[in-house]
């Protein structure tokens, strides 16, 4: 295997991981979390958690062939790094997110 596909698949791999993490991590706190912005009322929260979670799925539904496309396109570097960039700025939003509000931004 050539070095520089090595380091194309240690690339995509390590942003694998990463994203995984972001969405592993937010699983167990997000309904407190949302719970927070709404006065404690964790039974509320589930659903707007519920709400959150359908709402990031059907965005990777909808926008994942749109990234393939245009990959293949442009080149997988070219759409990997702003995208990559994108996630990395929805994470930001989403931590300081001063209501619940922010966070669908996010």
């Amino acid at each position: 295997m050539a070095r520089s596909t090595r380091a194309g698949t240690a690339f995509i791999l390590v942003s694998l991981v990463l994203d995984t993490l972001g969405i592993g991590l937010i699983i167990p706190v997000g309904p407190r979390l949302v719970a927070s912005f709404l006065g404690g009322d964790l039974a509320s929260a589930s659903g707007y958690f519920g709400l959150l979670f359908a709402l990031y799925s059907a965005m990777q539904f909808l926008c994942a062939p749109l990234l393939g496309g245009l990959s293949d396109r442009y080149g997988r570097r070219t759409v990997l790094l702003p995208s990559l960039l994108g996630g990395a700025m929805s994470y930001v939003i989403s931590a300081l997110a001063p209501a619940l509000p922010w966070l669908f931004v996010g």
